[in-house]
């Protein structure tokens, strides 16, 4: 009568009525398991450094937007407040940022 193990069943085991005659003659039992060995690096070893990588470059970028658009920001509003402004004093330093439509 053959043995059959369902799938799923991590450890093998010894049928009884092989354990019975292996204890009876003294004969030793060999269990052999057959497994597959991958023959490579599975995917996932190679996907995660490159996902880190991307999205570190991803957030880089979006620094370098961000930073751009408060860049260009601050320049309008400087430009706004330097036309509206006119002439700008601090203890007795004026200085005038923009040039006068007269001139």
């Amino acid at each position: 009568m053959a043995h059959r193990d369902l799938p799923g069943i991590i450890a093998p085991h010894v049928p009884a009525d092989t354990y019975r005659r292996a204890e009876a003659t003294g004969q030793p039992v060999v269990i052999v398991v057959h497994t597959t060995d991958p023959s490579g690096r599975p995917l996932r070893h190679y996907l995660f450094p490159l996902v880190i990588a991307g999205a570190a470059a991803m957030g880089c970028w979006g620094l370098v937007a961000a930073l751009c658009a408060l860049m260009d920001a601050a320049a309008h509003t400087a430009t706004v407040i330097a036309q509206t402004a006119g002439p700008v004093g601090v203890g007795g330093i004026t200085l005038k940022l923009t040039r006068s439509k007269s001139s």
